[in-house]
């Protein structure tokens, strides 16, 4: 990415233009953000740079990035020809970063959310880049304490990693609804399942469900308009929740929460891989693919933010409403001939609770908000007590 940033936006453009017509189909990477916390409160403490300054030398020295907060960590996959080796690289990056954090004295949750430390408590990183953010935002950056887990898909084709995109956002509150881990913020139960989504996609500009592009050549005309204006400075500040993407030739999933079961996030990661290779299929092969509007898709949005896979999704075909997780099987079930073909249908499956059901039910049960997160900690530290 960093290469992309130096070139103007003109050039920059056209070089993803040429990226994605020579790119490949299906390669895959996979990016989760963890939370860093002392070991001994499980609060967020402010200790990247150690975590970055220890990574040298070790398999995570090319791998680990920082995310806008220093209570946070970044760990990718690489590119991957295929789901069977991202999925190997997500449980050996955990371990990796375990073995890191624990050397440190540092432990580490991959939730949407932290149940309780104040965002004021946490401090940005000092890049240009989150500067910059920091900046432009503001109080919206600072209130963003989030955590996700988000999925490159390599696209061959500027117009058709346009027309990927655009179908993707049909299916953006299904994936949102599957992967909600965070009912629990600022100390309160929210009732939410994704509260993150409430911080992040509510509150940063150009983020949620975008619109649907007219080819390259529409998706180009609207970031000419963002930088002509002088709206962006960077093309990573179109934080739409799919977004095809100006640095690598891929489509990038970046609604799901953040998933404290490893297989729970090889499942979830999975799912959007073959989803996005079943709609470039699709394409291909003349098969009709949904194009509702906004307004329709974010009904379901706001539906799956709520209330998770406990909840119900709307047919926006028919007006029938159904059990989210009945839309989820269904949805399995339309992309399995290409997760089969793709050596990924192992790694698919609807949960009988997802992290949010879970720890809701904890909560009802009378669990305590440090007891239901200690339970969703990787203790890559001694914890004492």
């Amino acid at each position: 990415m960093g290469d992309a940033q130096k070139l103007t936006p003109d050039e920059q453009i056209r070089s993803a233009r040429e990226a994605y017509e020579n790119g490949t189909d299906f390669t895959v990477a996979v990016e989760e953000e963890f939370a860093v916390l002392d070991p001994e409160t499980l609060s967020l403490t402010n200790r990247f740079e150690e975590l970055q300054a220890a990574a040298p030398g070790t398999p995570l020295e090319e791998h680990l990035v920082g995310e806008l907060i220093a209570s946070e960590v970044e760990v990718r996959t690489g590119r991957c020809q295929n789901f069977a080796e991202a999925a190997a690289r997500i449980g050996e990056r955990r371990v990796q970063l375990d073995e890191l954090a624990g050397g440190l004295g540092v432990a580490l949750a991959a939730v949407g959310t932290h149940p309780w430390s104040p965002w004021q408590e946490q401090r940005i990183i000092d890049t240009p880049h989150y500067r910059a953010n920091d900046e432009l935002l503001r109080y919206v950056v600072w209130r963003n304490n989030t955590f996700g887990l988000h999925v490159h898909v390599g696209i061959r084709g500027a117009d058709r990693a346009i027309a990927v995109c655009n179908a993707l956002r049909n299916y953006l509150p299904e994936l949102l609804a599957l992967s909600a881990s965070s009912p629990i913020v600022e100390g309160v139960c929210t009732y939410l399942h994704s509260s993150r989504t409430e911080i992040f996609t509510r509150t940063f500009p150009r983020c949620g469900v975008p619109d649907a592009y007219d080819g390259w050549q529409g998706f180009e005309d609207y970031v000419r308009f963002l930088y002509a204006t002088g709206s962006i400075s960077e093309h990573t500040q179109i934080w739409w929740s799919v977004r095809t993407h100006l640095a690598f030739p891929t489509v990038e999933i970046r609604i799901c929460d953040a998933q404290p079961d490893l297989e729970e996030a090889r499942s979830l990661a999975a799912l959007c891989y073959t989803l996005t290779a079943r709609i470039a299929r699709a394409l291909d092969e003349g098969e009709p693919l949904p194009d509702h509007p906004h307004r329709l898709i974010e009904e379901n949005f706001w539906r799956a933010t709520r209330y998770g896979l406990a909840g119900e999704l709307i047919d926006l075909s028919t007006g029938d409403v159904r059990p989210a997780r009945a839309r989820l099987e269904r949805l399995l079930e339309w992309v399995a001939p290409v997760a089969e073909e793709l050596g990924a249908a192992q790694y698919l499956a609807v949960p009988t609770a997802n992290s949010a059901e879970r720890q809701l039910a904890q909560y009802e049960d009378g669990m305590s908000l440090q007891e239901i997160y200690a339970g969703l900690v990787r203790r890559g530290a001694p914890v004492r007590g």
